[in-house]
């Protein structure tokens, strides 16, 4: 078992930046891919971020490509998503996800290769 805590999230302004965090503890030693997803209110959870865990590879939500950045650190067992230029169509729940993988340079994009979640950190952008 994974368990996964997010932190960082708040209220910015529209240009504002926040930097969520993603602490995972409990079976660590495996290798994983680590994703963060969001959910905005009355609409469906999406993909934002993923990671593998070799870092070679990573992938951006269209919507997010060029503000967002992801990155890990397997030493400490976190993972951030910096995240600039922030919008108001960024307010959402943002969350943390890990996938067991065999490969350290594979992750994926949809949340149902994910086997762990976090509880979700809120972020909202004010216009």
């Amino acid at each position: 078992q994974v368990q996964l805590v997010e932190s960082g999230g708040g209220l910015v302004q529209t240009g504002g930046s926040l930097r969520l965090a993603c602490a995972a503890s409990g079976r660590t030693s495996s290798t994983y891919g680590m994703g963060w997803f969001r959910q905005a209110p009355g609409k469906e959870r999406e993909f934002v971020a993923a990671i593998s865990w070799s870092s070679s590879s990573t992938y951006y939500a269209d919507s997010v490509q060029g503000r967002f950045t992801i990155s890990r650190d397997n030493v400490k067992n976190t993972v951030t998503l910096q995240l600039n230029s922030l919008k108001p169509e960024d307010t959402a729940v943002y969350y943390c996800a890990a996938e067991r993988l065999i490969s350290s340079a594979v992750v994926h994009t949809t949340q149902g290769q994910y086997d762990y979640w976090g509880q979700g950190t809120q972020v909202t952008v004010s216009s």
